[in-house]
């Protein structure tokens, strides 16, 4: 018996390149911000308290939960400012902050 065979789709130059998607904008950069300091240090993340655009990439402020204390007003937060490239990729990082939770801003 002969094998029938079928032609195969050709796949574009574009599909085989794997390319990262930029950064679509603040929420995005916010998120990529998040997960990858999370990863990176170990400790979650509670949220953002800052995002700008520059020129090469973003910049975001992240709040993370250090140390839980009780009562929870007592718990250690830190923020930390992170730097992404254009593709949401983290560049560096650096602590900027530590407070308790209950404390209010000098």
């Amino acid at each position: 018996m002969a094998e029938e065979r079928r032609p195969r789709a050709r796949k574009s130059s574009t599909a085989t390149a794997r390319r990262t998607p930029s950064v679509r904008g603040a929420v995005h950069a916010a998120r990529a911000a998040r997960e990858s300091l999370a990863d990176l240090i170990g400790h979650p993340a509670e949220g953002v308290s800052a995002v700008a655009r520059e020129e090469d990439g973003w910049v975001v402020v992240v709040d993370v939960l250090e140390m839980a204390r009780i009562p929870d007003t007592t718990s250690l937060l830190a923020s930390y400012e992170v730097r992404l490239d254009q593709d949401g990729e983290l560049l560096e990082y650096r602590r900027v902050r530590r407070y308790r939770r209950g404390s209010a801003d000098e």
